[in-house]
């Protein structure tokens, strides 16, 4: 299992023989396996790698309160660990907002950039709707079963719920709650979300910009991919209008096959 030879050590997975390199980066206390469906599709014929942030699965332990620049810095040293000297960088909910600053940072090196249920930081980034605060809070505490149902409520719209084969979304559930992540971890996180605020540098992005907009999420507001979009010269936007915040599993090949396709549209102006 590679892990970065740097510290803090993190645990990357790598999928995919050749092909444009993407890195995906994933959200608060999860692990990077919850990209399933994305590797699964885009490995194919991409070189596709996921890890897990500091704090996380089989990473080492988060220490104190790191930035959102740290977290970025992380991300690119998994990028540099897989020999990617350009890629393509995919980000959801908070591993969105690692994928702004890495955007920033590594302008030479990001060829495409996508943001799937995110924001760009300050005040407003900080207020979900109230059914997503009562959501999020009720999956973080008490019992395992009362923590799944606030879970599958805060990912995914009734509809969704009442529709979906159970087995298929139990299985899902397992895999993003099969480890839970210390508080620490989640305390840092919520950190690093706090203080995250990329309004002002927006413009100053200029790999060409997918924004996937769940149009149900209850956890961070669809207005605020909006928002995004508003602010990067290169951006579109691809609304899933059904979806909610759990969007890269409820609209799987959806967003798959906009990522494949943002991508190849990026390969082609670079070449």
């Amino acid at each position: 299992m590679p892990k970065t030879t740097s510290e803090p050590s993190l645990h990357d997975e790598r999928v995919g023989e050749s092909g444009p390199a993407v890195l995906l980066v994933m959200g608060l206390g999860m692990q990077g396996k919850v990209w399933e469906p994305q590797v699964r599709e885009l490995s194919r014929d991409h070189r596709v790698a996921i890890f897990d942030n500091r704090g996380i699965g089989k990473s080492a332990a988060l220490v104190g309160f790191p930035t959102m620049g740290d977290l970025a810095g992380d991300a690119l040293r998994v990028a540099d660990a897989c020999g990617f000297d350009t890629f393509h960088l995919v980000g959801v909910s908070l591993g969105g907002m690692i994928a702004q600053e890495l955007a920033l940072r590594e302008k030479g090196r990001v060829v495409s950039l996508t943001l799937i249920a995110t924001h760009p930081g300050g005040p407003l980034g900080l207020v979900p709707r109230l059914s997503g605060v009562v959501a999020f809070v009720r999956s973080l505490v008490g019992p395992r079963e009362g923590r799944l149902e606030a879970m599958k409520a805060l990912l995914y719209p009734a509809e969704f719920l009442a529709t979906v084969d159970p087995v298929r979304l139990d299985a899902r559930m397992k895999l993003q709650l099969g480890e839970r992540a210390a508080p620490r971890t989640l305390l840092g996180q919520l950190g690093a979300v706090a203080r995250h605020d990329t309004r002002a540098k927006l413009h100053a992005i200029d790999a060409p910009t997918l924004v996937v907009r769940p149009d149900r999420d209850i956890l961070i507001r669809p207005s605020h991919s909006n928002r995004l979009a508003r602010g990067i010269r290169r951006a579109k936007l691809h609304a899933v209008p059904d979806a909610g915040h759990g969007v890269i599993f409820q609209g799987a090949d959806e967003v798959s096959h906009a990522i494949r396709l943002h991508v190849a549209e990026a390969e082609a102006g670079a070449s």
